[in-house]
């Protein structure tokens, strides 16, 4: 159609001087033979454009071909990524160094000048619908140079069993399964929720604080530390009041020991935890907590991973076969908050045995098991002061225990002995220093080296045991006691550690 357009409008105007000379006017034959030229290079132009313009369209066509099917493949693709990027995964390694130094009622000195372990655990997690997701983590704790439990002559650390595994450093380099659970949220569009699976049930409140992580850890307070199997019932809701913020309530229930198929000359019985785990309030920093909980049908000692030891601790513990003793009940609550850069923490446990004809805190030479409930208390607080500009952070914390108190922390994060459980009273300071590794690219990101120092002071025997009776180390006929058993308990005890933290 332009082509068209184009010899009309040329022939027009090569037309224009025939029609001027027939008008009498006088012909100038070289400039219009410019013109005709001037008019013919155009015309080529146009021409070559034209070519141009269609090669253009044809190529254009293809891009569109092209984009339509890069398009269907970017939506297959993008579905293939919506369905990986529910998975979230994040995690942390700590490579730890211990000096542990210990002198027992009899005067021994034990020491380990240096033991050292790396812990490396990876955290999950993925929804599979709106409210229904899967939390877990991995870990793995070992020591340097060792591919078994390294030894302890205090003869106070149990050997691995469900209650310590991922957190004991058993020397094997595997990946244990540490948690692993699922939540269903917002059932019935209310703040309901209902878990169930391996617990987040070690590092609870306020080990936070002293563990550089500055959130919650887990539900129980730190006196629970016993990873479990189980599950959980909560409300959550708003107290109206801003001071307060909000508060959860959680009936929880978990297995801390599955006593396997028996015929009826065997006396273990499953051991079982029940109880509430409340959130009293939780506003920024402030947090009001208060658990309370019953284990059922507790064991003299647990299920170990090897069997041969199982014989062998029963004879050396002189309580032979496993048996269950009776319940226990344990309460526990903490109040913490920050004020400018002032962590600080309170917090109390009492628990109280109630045994069944087997005994708890049995004497040997009573001749008779002790069927009498005991009573025992704790009291823990501590403070950290925050230097942010400077990236340093120092703590000091104190704990003391009763006679008859009870901790269920298999599972804490000591080398050797839980000094929550301490039947005595037990002093440390730390420092934590924020290294200066550069701008973060995870969220989870932190990096830190934790510098601590502890001192035990033991006044009772067995701390964490509520098989043996709780001897006075200070008296003289319990002392008999214990050396007509052959134990030589630790009376003090001294640990420095130095740690090196990443999250990722």
């Amino acid at each position: 159609m332009v082509k068209k357009i184009s010899v009309l409008a040329l022939a027009g105007m090569l037309a224009l001087p025939a029609m001027s000379l027939a008008g009498g006017s006088g012909p100038d034959v070289v400039d219009m033979e410019k013109k005709i030229e001037a008019l013919s290079k155009q015309l080529e132009e146009l021409r070559a454009a034209m070519t141009a313009q269609s090669e253009m369209n044809k190529e254009l066509a293809a891009t569109v071909e092209g984009l339509d099917e890069s398009y269907e493949d970017l939506d297959e693709r993008a579905e293939d990524w919506d369905l990986a990027a529910r998975f979230k995964f994040y995690g942390d390694f700590r490579a730890r160094g211990d000096y542990y130094s210990a002198d027992t009622v009899f005067g021994r000195t034990l020491d380990n000048d240096t033991v050292f372990t790396n812990r490396f655990r990876l955290n999950m997690r993925v929804k599979a619908t709106d409210n229904v997701e899967f939390k877990g983590r991995l870990a793995m704790y070992k020591t340097w140079g060792n591919q078994s439990a390294f030894t302890d002559d205090s003869h106070a650390m149990w050997p691995v069993f469900d209650g310590n595994v991922t957190r004991t450093p058993i020397g094997s380099s595997a990946l244990y399964v540490d948690r692993a659970f699922v939540n269903w949220n917002s059932i019935g569009g209310a703040p309901i929720w209902f878990s169930i699976g391996r617990r987040p049930t070690t590092d609870g409140p306020p080990a936070q604080i002293r563990m550089g992580a500055d959130q919650r850890l887990a539900t129980p307070m730190a006196f629970m530390d016993w990873p479990f199997d189980g599950l959980s019932l909560g409300y959550g809701w708003n107290w109206g009041v801003d001071s307060l913020g909000t508060g959860k309530l959680r009936f929880c229930y978990g297995r801390g020991f599955e006593a396997g198929l028996q015929d009826d000359s065997h006396n273990v019985k499953d051991m079982d935890f029940a109880g509430l785990s409340w959130d009293i309030m939780k506003k920024g920093d402030r947090f009001a907590y208060i658990q309370s909980f019953m284990a059922f049908n507790a064991f003299n000692y647990p299920n170990f991973q090897d069997p041969i030891i199982n014989q062998a601790f029963g004879d050396m513990s002189g309580m032979g076969p496993r048996t269950s003793g009776g319940d226990i009940l344990h309460t526990a609550g903490v109040y913490q908050d920050k004020i400018a850069g002032l962590n600080y923490f309170v917090s109390g446990g009492w628990s109280r045995t109630s045994p069944d004809d087997n005994g708890f805190f049995n004497d040997p030479f009573s001749g008779r098991p002790n069927t009498s409930d005991e009573d025992g208390y704790s009291f823990y607080a501590g403070v950290r002061y925050d230097l942010d500009q400077a990236g340093w952070k120092f703590g000091a914390e104190f704990n003391y225990g009763s006679e008859y108190w009870l901790a269920m922390a298999p599972g804490h994060d000591e080398i050797y002995q839980s000094k929550l459980a301490a039947r005595g009273q037990v002093y440390e300071i730390y420092t934590i220093w924020d290294l200066p590794t550069g701008d973060t690219i995870s969220k989870y990101a932190k990096t830190f080296m934790r510098l601590g120092y502890q001192h035990y002071e033991y006044d009772y025997f067995g701390s964490g045991d509520w098989n043996i009776m709780p001897y006075d180390l200070g008296d003289q006929g319990d002392l008999g006691k214990l050396q007509m058993m052959g134990q030589d308990p630790v009376e003090s005890a001294d640990q420095i550690y130095l740690t090196f933290e990443a999250y990722f």
